[in-house]
Parts: C-alpha cells; structure tokens; sequence
C-alpha cells in the first residue's frame, strides 16, 4: 500500500509561482506513474499534470499548460508540481495520486493512491 502526502500550498497572490511536494512512503513508487488533479469548492476533481515512471513522458491540461511543470525523484520518492504565473482560477485543493500502472493519465480511475491534498489560494 502506498501513502502519498502532499505540502507545499498555501495563499498567495496572482502571477507568483509556488512549488508543490508529494512523498510516497514506500520506493514502489518508482515503477508508477504519477498525477496531480485539483478540485475547486463545487467542483468536480480535475486532471492537472502526470508523469511516466520514469520521466519520459509528462502530460498536462490545457489550463496550466506552459505554467505548471510536473517532475519527479524516484531516488527520494518523490514528485513536485512548480507552478508559475498563478491565477485566481487555480484557486483548489491539489491532489497527488499513484497511478494502477506505470504511465500518467488525465483519467482519474486510473489511479489508485491518493494523498490528502493541499489547499492553494490565489488572491488576485
């Protein structure tokens, strides 16, 4: 069983950059791929960034396309989402997740392991 626990959120104002962090609790989690999805108040759970297994390979919605990057240490178990030129919109809670296999999807049923997110507010 995997565990994954997200930091790094926090307010902050438009057009600034903040760095997301996920820990994995166990090295397994090298050989899966990974994502990261928000969900804003109402909303429903939405694709933000994933990654392969190992790194060949990262995916990214539309909306943060170009601002957000999406990264991993497999050697600290570890994956990080840098986002930059923030926007009121990207106001959520962020999510990262484990994926079934070893390849990042937009899909949330592919993914088996969350972590309890963490919030990001951006005040314009």
């Amino acid at each position: 069983h995997v565990q994954l626990q997200a930091s790094g959120g926090g307010s902050v104002q438009t057009g600034t950059s903040l760095r997301l962090s996920c820990a994995a609790s166990r090295r397994m989690f090298s050989n899966n791929g990974m994502g990261w999805f928000r969900q804003a108040p109402g909303k429903d759970r939405e694709f933000v960034a994933a990654i392969n297994w190992n790194s060949d390979g990262t995916y990214y919605a539309d909306s943060v396309k170009g601002r957000f990057t999406i990264s991993r240490d497999n050697a600290k178990n570890m994956v990080y989402l840098q986002m930059g030129s923030l926007k009121p919109e990207d106001t959520a809670v962020y999510y990262c997740a484990a994926a079934r296999g070893a390849i990042g999807s937009r899909s949330l049923s592919m993914y088996k392991y969350w972590g309890q997110g963490t919030l990001v507010t951006v005040s314009s």
